[in-house]
This record gives structure tokens, sequence and C-alpha cells, in this order.
């Protein structure tokens, strides 16, 4: 009788854990969608142009760009799912002319790339998934140091979003 009280608990546990399951798997699906359906959203130059440049601030966070900043920043672009509905050479570009402004006059380029970014102030879903794109490049080596934080903050205000909501 104790026998089949634990083959009864055993199967039971087994039916709760394969319903958790199906359940995660489930949400994950749907998340999925979810992030597609935004990402098909967000097909538009200014955004992706926008993400460029919140992409090339953090790569110029500290004031310059060393070339393996710039390769790793590059790897990153091309491995984030928000920007996977973007044509890869097409963000390439757009990555490099932002360094590259960046690069010949740090202040100039600092100011033409946020005003870039504050053409996404009237939508607000696309201005905080730039926002996010900003924090996940920069926290993707396990560190977001404070240059990339005041960074990702002076974004967040040009777009008129409190970077608290962020815990910036």
């Amino acid at each position: 009788m104790a026998e089949w009280g634990a083959h009864h608990i055993r199967q039971s546990t087994r039916e709760a854990t394969m319903a958790f399951w199906d359940q995660l798997k489930a949400k994950t699906t749907e998340l999925s969608a979810q992030l597609k359906t935004k990402s098909d959203q967000f097909r538009n130059k200014e955004f992706a142009n926008a993400s460029m440049a919140m992409c090339a601030l953090i790569a110029a966070a500290d004031g310059r760009i060393d070339p393996s900043e710039r390769q790793k920043t590059a790897a990153l672009i091309m491995s984030n799912d928000t920007l996977a509905v973007f044509p890869p050479d097409e963000l390439r570009e757009k990555f490099d002319w932002y360094c590259s402004k960046l690069e010949s006059d740090f202040d100039f380029g600092k100011v033409e790339a946020t005003a870039t970014i504050a053409k996404l102030k009237a939508k607000q879903d696309q201005a905080r998934a730039v926002i996010q794109i900003g924090i996940i490049i920069g926290g993707a080596d396990g560190f977001f140091d404070d240059d990339e934080k005041a960074v990702v903050r002076s974004a967040a205000h040009a777009v008129g979003i409190n970077p608290a909501e962020f815990d910036l």
C-alpha cells in the first residue's frame, strides 16, 4: 500500500512538472511572438538610426572608441533580436558612421547622435526600446560603467523618459 502511495506521489509530481514546463514553453513562445511583433513595428529608418546612434554612444562613452570595443559592439548589434529585422550591412554602416562622427569630434558627434535618438520622442515604445538596447550593449561585458550609464541617462532625457524608470 505504501508503495502505491509513493508511486502515486511520484506520478503526481511528474505530471505537475510537465504541466509547469508546458506552461513555460507556451509563455516563452508567446513572448517570442510579441518580441517579433514589436520588432516588425520598429522596422523603420528612425528606429534603426537611433539604435545605431545609441550603440556608438555606448562604444564611445569614455570619450574614445578603441578597435576592440567597436568590434565587440558591432558583434552585439548583429546578435540583438530586436535589430534582426534590419539588414546587417545597413546597421554596420550606420554604426560605423556614428562612430566616425564621435571619433572625429566627440562633442559634436555626441550632440548629433543624441539628436537622432531624440527624434523618437513622439514614439515612446521605440524610444524605450532604444534605451534598453543601450543598457544591453553597455552591460554586455558584465559591467555597466558610470560613463555608459551617463550616456543612457542623457538619451533617456532626450526622449522625455525618466532615467529612474531604468534604475539609472
